[in-house]
């Protein structure tokens, strides 16, 4: 199911924090607070690798993600699908990320981190305050 014009440019031209759930070997949810970026109608959020988030992707690659527009609750957009994990780019991407939120490079960058970009690809998508 593809994201609409305006609910791809709400994702996209907004820096507004976001929910990411992953699922842990248990089944139960893992929901954390991330950056996130919309390209070509899917979504990306970034992480480290051996982070819960990666960790819990590699097991089961099932996201749901749950952005809301802090000066109204009743518009807001839920995706959920499959997830692909890619370390090429992840750098540039959490570079990216942290200038739509920060307005400056990632400034927590370790050299004993390695970075890495997880993409949903919309197959459920939840939405208020979008017209249809």
């Amino acid at each position: 199911m593809p994201l609409t014009a305006d609910q791809a440019a709400f994702l996209r031209d907004n820096a507004f924090p976001a929910i990411l759930t992953a699922l842990r070997p248990d089944g139960s949810p893992h929901s954390t607070v991330v950056w996130m970026h919309e390209d070509n109608g899917d979504v990306f959020v970034n992480t480290a690798v051996g982070r819960a988030k990666h960790r819990f992707f590699e097991n089961d690659p099932r996201a749901s993600i749950v952005v809301v527009d802090p000066t109204n609750q009743y518009k807001w957009i839920g995706v959920s699908g499959p997830v692909t994990l890619q370390l090429e780019g992840a750098y540039e991407q959490i570079d990216q990320l942290s200038n739509k939120y920060l307005g400056q490079d990632y400034p927590w960058r370790s050299p004993d981190e390695t970075r890495i970009t997880v993409r949903i690809t919309p197959e459920k998508i939840d939405a208020l305050g979008f017209d249809a």
